[in-house]
């Protein structure tokens, strides 16, 4: 066991961070590591990406977004909502009418975080064909496990 992980159990920590990183990655401290993987899991999600992008034209009522958004189920859109909601990237807005009206809009927040999912929906767009062919290669290829 080595001195960090003897520190750990002996002080009840459950998380020993053994690798340091170097490069772009050791400006972060752990906390921050953390913070970080836990809101690439939110926006990096399909439905998330699907969902800010579909709010990028405009204010949507719920109906409209599980129309916009191919093959996304109503409890997994409903999820998504109040996932981006809870992070302050999506605004619910209910209206006092009959029938009553909900609109879902991107915050200014949610309209910041387009600047970084375009160039990665462009690229994955872009680089489909050779992606494909790599994966179709090694599907063949792999061996298959029982």
């Amino acid at each position: 066991m080595s001195n960090d992980e003897g520190r750990a159990a002996s002080t009840g920590a459950s998380r020993v961070n053994v690798l340091r990183l170097s490069g772009p990655c050791e400006r972060w401290d752990e906390q921050d590591a953390d913070f970080i993987r836990e809101i690439l899991d939110l926006v990096g999600d399909k439905w998330s990406m699907l969902v800010i992008g579909a709010l990028a034209v405009g204010d949507a009522r719920y109906s409209d977004l599980d129309t916009e958004i191919p093959a996304i189920s109503r409890r997994m859109l409903t999820l998504t909502l109040k996932r981006l909601q809870r992070s302050g990237l999506v605004d619910r807005t209910a209206y006092a009418e009959v029938p009553p009206r909900v609109e879902y809009s991107l915050t200014g927040l949610g309209a910041s975080l387009l600047s970084a999912i375009e160039p990665l929906a462009a690229w994955s767009a872009a680089q489909r064909t050779e992606i494909r062919r790599h994966q179709d290669a090694y599907d063949t290829s792999a061996p298959r496990s029982a």
